[in-house]
């Protein structure tokens, strides 16, 4: 016994729903993924923005550039280091915005997915009534 043509399309349709809620969920973990370096990153610019507040005007300040160690103004390394931090903060809200977007995205592909499937088992139940009735008579 073959498939009936609506049973092989309900089994396309679930191929291709289930396709892309995986590359949806390969979204989600690559969002976390890179949430989690931000995430790192800003508590050591952080840090780094601490220990700067607790030097004196006249310390010195030296920033690595390649292999050298070049002498750089407070002032400057102070605003260098609060630029970071905005500028990851701001990384982090984008993130978690386009992680709520691919949340919901996820929510309705589960969704239909779900329904996809209920109709597959409706679909299959169905025939197999059938062709049992069909048997028996």
């Amino acid at each position: 016994m073959s498939a009936s043509p609506a049973l092989r399309e309900l089994q396309h349709d679930l191929e291709a729903q289930a396709t892309s809620l995986s590359k949806i969920q390969k979204d989600i973990a690559k969002n976390h993924q890179v949430r989690k370096q931000y995430t790192i990153q800003l508590g050591e610019n952080e840090l780094v923005f601490k220990e700067l507040d607790l030097l004196n005007e006249a310390a010195n300040v030296y920033k690595l550039i390649g292999p050298v160690l070049v002498k750089q103004d407070l002032a400057e390394a102070r605003a260098n280091v609060r630029k970071r931090i905005e500028y990851i903060s701001a990384e982090l809200k984008r993130l978690d915005g386009t992680l709520q977007s691919l949340e919901g995205k996820q929510s309705s592909k589960n969704e239909a997915v779900s329904d996809v499937l209920s109709a597959t088992f409706s679909v299959f139940v169905t025939e197999d009534y059938c062709n049992y009735l069909v048997s028996v008579i």
